[in-house]
């Protein structure tokens, strides 16, 4: 998000019309946080504070206002005021003395990217999971003070302004609920790159050693991605801070924001973090640039109040997906050959997923409000309808990287281009403006014939030229059988686990989730060895009779075996000079 007038921010808080928030953790062995917050200096004679229902890099609806309880608001002598709920989300306060001062109980226990935990290790805050705030008044300054557990050896880490070890400031409410806050006794790490200082708060049981070891592949991730766009964006504050909880009563996620990241999982770094969390770290700092400053105009400004859709997502989190594990290789995080066989899943989730049929890109990008985090109690088919905007845009941006690469061009520079005329400026862009530079930087026939094939439309590009060209091999086994299912081996049979595909043999022969298989031509399958070992029996162009049951019916259906469509990404172990050379400058190979 763009937040202007920084300079502003000290000479607004020597002003009265400076929101301020309180909060303290006596309760924390319960989950419970207590917030006062005091609103002065209003004109208006009826105000509405209310709970935000989305968060900044989540675009789903979150109703976060069901944690609040023991609501009471008052006036500037402490007397009663009466607050009136127009909504499920919202306290309507009248009569006030031109200052209202509110009060309730957090009920927090989920530490993540979205949402709030309070226990006696920690507060994880996620501001709009925590805060209220007062419709109308966004523009207000925001100072906040936390009320340290001096006896849990609580400490503040937060993109928000430093002004003591307890007090902390926003220049408004968008950058004030854009600022998650880890409040515990963590370590921290920090340097300095062209002087601005990169720092990282760990929460974690792990060790000074291995915490050492961790930073040493964090730096290399931070100098390896300001390659990419030449320069480090310019942080608010001369700071970026990562915000990493580790433990086992966290919920695994990263969250982006404009100075800071949160980074959460269950694994320390002692317990296979050390190498399973490392991708997050790099997948979260690319968006410093991309999201946070090089910006969907679709989500600008970012509504608090509602789900948030943009059709550019298959950029904005696709794009930073696919330099994810390339930045991994490029700093040596991981090798190359890891690199290349990381590209498989994605790959064949994406192109061989029938949702193409109904949906380009773009309009995956729209299905964001109701799958990133999102909740919902009744079942439905995106095994068939949806692509993860995530997946979809890393397998086009290889594609895109790979075609600029064969024209002595690449994606890198292509990106400092998209930084130069948007993000530098924090101009917000449209996907027309996306094609405009690729237009400018590769020319106009390379730019339309890429966004009207594969933005505008779902086709998939030439990955065989691609790949070859880079040094890499892509092959498929057409004799190996596939049927097309996923299946949970019980007593009685085998329980098809999920819907099943468009186009497979079991989408054809109508099976589908739920449905027990209790034969296949005549032999009874009882484990997942037993039907492994079936499967690879079978040819290609056979056909399988399979008896089932389905609600409570004995049923029975034919399946033809088709190829499987696995695709096989590798390195070539032996390429001709020309994608041997393009491979090491593309992968930066030692």
């Amino acid at each position: 998000m763009r937040f202007l007038c920084f300079a502003l921010l000290l000479t607004s808080l020597c002003y009265g019309q400076t929101n301020v928030y309180e909060i303290s953790f006596d309760n924390a062995h319960h989950h419970e946080a207590q917030i006062a917050i005091t609103f002065p200096e209003l004109k208006k004679k009826t105000v509405v504070v209310r709970m935000s229902r989305s968060s900044p890099g989540r675009y789903a609806i979150h109703e976060f206002a069901k944690n609040v309880f023991n609501f009471k608001a008052t006036n500037s002598k402490g007397e009663a005021l009466e607050a009136t709920r127009p909504d499920a989300y919202s306290w309507k306060i009248k009569d006030h003395d031109g200052e209202v001062n509110v009060s309730y109980t957090l009920f927090a226990n989920r530490a993540d990217g979205t949402y709030s935990q309070v226990d006696e290790s920690h507060a994880h805050l996620n501001m709009p999971a925590t805060f209220m705030f007062m419709e109308g008044e966004d523009h207000r300054p925001i100072e906040i003070n936390f009320k340290l557990r001096k006896d849990l050896n609580w400490k503040v880490a937060s993109q928000l302004k430093k002004i003591d070890d307890a007090r902390y400031s926003a220049p408004n409410l968008q950058y004030f609920l854009d600022s998650p806050t880890e409040v515990s006794d963590y370590k921290l790490r920090e340097f300095k790159v062209d002087g601005q200082n990169i720092r990282f708060a760990l929460h974690s049981d792990d060790t000074s050693e291995d915490f050492d070891t961790y930073w040493d592949k964090v730096k290399a991730i931070v100098l390896a991605q300001k390659e990419v766009f030449g320069t480090l964006p310019t942080y608010d504050f001369g700071e970026y801070t990562f915000l990493a909880c580790y433990a086992p009563h966290v919920s695994g996620d990263g969250m982006e924001h404009r100075n800071s990241t949160i980074l959460t999982d269950r694994e320390s770094l002692a317990a296979g973090g050390m190498d399973g969390n490392i991708g997050t770290v790099s997948h979260e700092f690319f968006h410093s640039w991309n999201v946070e400053r090089i910006r969907p105009a679709d989500l600008e400004p970012f509504d608090f109040t509602a789900a948030n859709m943009s059709g550019s997502l298959w950029f904005a989190e696709g794009f930073t997906s696919y330099y994810t594990n390339l930045i991994l290789a490029r700093a040596g995080v991981i090798t190359s050959e890891d690199y290349v066989k990381s590209l498989n899943g994605t790959f064949n989730y994406v192109w061989n997923s029938p949702a193409r049929d109904y949906f380009n890109p773009i309009e995956m990008s729209y299905q964001a409000p109701f799958v990133d985090a999102a909740t919902s109690v009744d079942p439905v088919n995106r095994n068939n309808t949806f692509i993860s905007y995530y997946s979809y845009g890393s397998v086009l941006g290889l594609a895109l990287d790979l075609s600029l690469r064969q024209q002595g061009l690449n994606l890198d520079d292509y990106f400092k281009v998209v930084w130069n005329q948007f993000g530098k400026k924090e101009i917000s862009y449209s996907i027309q403006d996306l094609e405009n530079v690729l237009a400018e930087y590769a020319g106009d026939a390379f730019a339309k014939t890429f966004f009207s094939q594969y933005i505008y439309d779902s086709q998939m590009p030439d990955y065989q030229n691609l790949l070859t060209n880079a040094g890499l091999t892509i092959t498929q086994d057409e004799t190996k059988p596939y049927l097309g299912i996923r299946v949970n081996a019980t007593e009685t049979g085998l329980r098809i686990a999920r819907a099943t595909s468009k186009g497979t043999p079991a989408y054809t022969a109508g099976l589908n989730e739920g449905d027990l298989i209790t034969a296949l031509d005549g032999t009874e399958l009882r484990t997942s060895e037993a039907y492994e070992a079936y499967l690879n029996s079978l040819s290609v162009g056979q056909t399988v009779v399979a008896n089932y049951e389905r609600f409570g019916r004995k049923l029975t259906t034919k399946l033809t075996v088709r190829a499987d469509p696995t695709y096989a990404i590798a390195m070539d172990p032996k390429p001709s000079k020309k994608p041997s050379k393009l491979r090491k400058y593309w992968l930066q190979e030692k």
